[in-house]
């Protein structure tokens, strides 16, 4: 499978994340790794980290997999990983952490809001001290959008589904603060989107 956005975006936010992650080293998990283009990216540009990727869907996970044969990429196979669920205790999550990252790009705006504080209360969880979770995409600041595309694209997603739609950048601070992580940097990026990270202390 193949994205096109991948080659908007992989550039960008590895250029954001380089900050943070000059010097680390352990295992990173992408939550809703899709096509499996960023992570095979990602891996290149951070060899001293592992890689996981995971999707909940079973076609996904086939072009995962593909990617990183076609790439000899050394990430690890894909898991299975719904974020709605309690995913911080299944068997193949406690046997990576703790975590260094948690990435999750382009998925929190096309999914319930329980996706949402399901990946902020698994990073609780999971996360090693001083551990970063990382969101990338659309976000409204202070209930504004931040541009009149990212307004036409909450409406259409809505449209879609009333359980879609952009999310907050308060309501992520507020919801990850309860789940014992505190809002680190809010990073632009190219076509009205955010890096945000948060850490764990």
């Amino acid at each position: 499978m193949y994205s096109a956005v991948f080659e908007k975006n992989a550039k960008p936010v590895i250029d954001g994340l380089s900050a943070f992650l000059a010097g680390r080293t352990g295992t990173a998990l992408e939550i809703g790794s899709g096509t499996g283009q960023h992570i095979i990216a990602f891996s290149q540009a951070f060899p001293a980290l592992t890689w996981t990727p995971s999707e909940p869907d079973l076609i996904h996970r086939a072009s995962i997999d593909a990617w990183r044969a076609h790439s000899n990429a050394p990430t690890s196979r894909s898991i299975s990983l719904d974020a709605a669920r309690d995913w911080a205790n299944s068997p193949e999550i406690l046997a990576i952490t703790p975590l260094t990252l948690i990435l999750s790009l382009n998925v929190i705006h096309i999914s319930p809001i329980g996706v949402l504080h399901g990946i902020l209360n698994g990073a609780g969880k999971t996360l090693g001290p001083d551990g970063f979770l990382g969101f990338y995409g659309p976000f409204t600041e202070n209930g504004a959008h931040t541009g009149d595309g990212n307004a036409m694209f909450d409406r259409r997603l809505r449209a879609d589904n009333p359980d879609w739609g952009v999310r907050d950048i308060d309501d992520l601070r507020e919801t990850g603060a309860g789940a014992g992580l505190v809002f680190h940097a809010l990073l632009p990026m190219p076509s009205n989107n955010r890096l945000l990270i948060l850490t764990k202390p």
